[in-house]
């Protein structure tokens, strides 16, 4: 029977003082090259090598060891003839999924995490069945994770900062606009600015926030832990994909095991990614 092992985050940074985590990246893109503060964090956190299980194209893997179930992104692009050298044809759930991608904004680019997240939730529908839920996507970018939300039942709200709305929405339409599926939402949402009013707790409650890599060298992780303190309530499933670069993203993450509840679901060592459940904690 497959299965997934999950680690609880103290149990995780008690691995990273013990035996050091895998973080030793093989998969970079444009935009994405190791900075000096990125190569000092290696050195801090070391490396481990591991063997990654994607011989099947399931993303659930079995372990007989209590630790991450440890995977590999598949190949989910598919090679096109494009007259656009900023589309990016992707085949999620037996659908082709065409994006739109900017270089004018880090939002507007897909980025590892996303795919390791989509071909999660593609690859265990079982235990995190979409159908028919209220999912919130926080830090939507291109939409690529909204859409795929989408095509597996969900009502979903992408959302993002303002000056990435137009190519989200574009994405997010064209992508399911004949599609016979919940219709999709696109919203601005400004990370810890507004969600009172915007967003008021007796009106919009969500079955999952989903998240990938949101957190990286930028100033708002706190207003980022904030937002998703105020949308994570009981009963609330955020699942949370992120590329590990700096020591803030370390931090981070230890931050966010001193307010939730987190279990490591899977690991993406070949491209630094970590996959993440989170859900509050109970009194």
């Amino acid at each position: 029977m497959r299965r997934d092992v999950h680690v609880p985050l103290d149990a995780f940074f008690a691995m990273i003082s013990a035996q050091q985590p895998p973080f030793a990246s093989k998969i970079q893109r444009v935009m994405d090259c190791p900075t000096e503060e990125e190569e000092t964090c290696e050195e801090q956190y070391g490396s481990e090598n591991r063997t990654c299980s994607s011989s099947h194209a399931s993303s659930t893997a079995e372990s007989d060891s209590d630790s991450p179930v440890t995977l590999k992104i598949l190949q989910s692009w598919a090679p096109r003839v494009s007259h656009y050298f900023d589309k990016e044809h992707y085949t999620y759930v037996g659908h082709q999924i065409v994006i739109q991608e900017s270089i004018e904004h880090f939002g507007a680019v897909v980025w590892p995490a996303a795919l390791a997240l989509s071909q999660y939730l593609e690859s265990n529908q079982e235990q995190f069945n979409l159908k028919d839920k209220k999912v919130l996507e926080i830090g939507a970018g291109t939409g690529l994770v909204s859409i795929v939300a989408c095509i597996l039942g969900a009502y979903v709200t992408a959302t993002d900062l303002p000056e990435v709305l137009e190519n989200l929405s574009y994405n997010i339409s064209k992508n399911t606009q004949n599609m016979n599926m919940h219709k999709p939402e696109v919203r601005k949402l400004v990370w810890g600015e507004g969600l009172n009013e915007d967003f008021p707790l007796s009106t919009y409650h969500y079955d999952f926030i989903l998240a990938s890599d949101v957190v990286y060298h930028h100033a708002a992780l706190e207003p980022l832990l904030a937002t998703m303190v105020y949308f994570c309530k009981p009963g609330t499933v955020l699942l949370w994909a992120n590329k590990f670069r700096f020591t803030a993203d370390y931090e981070f993450l230890e931050k966010l095991g001193n307010t939730f509840n987190t279990m490591i679901l899977a690991e993406f060592p070949e491209s630094d990614i970590k996959l993440l459940k989170v859900t509050v904690r109970e009194n």
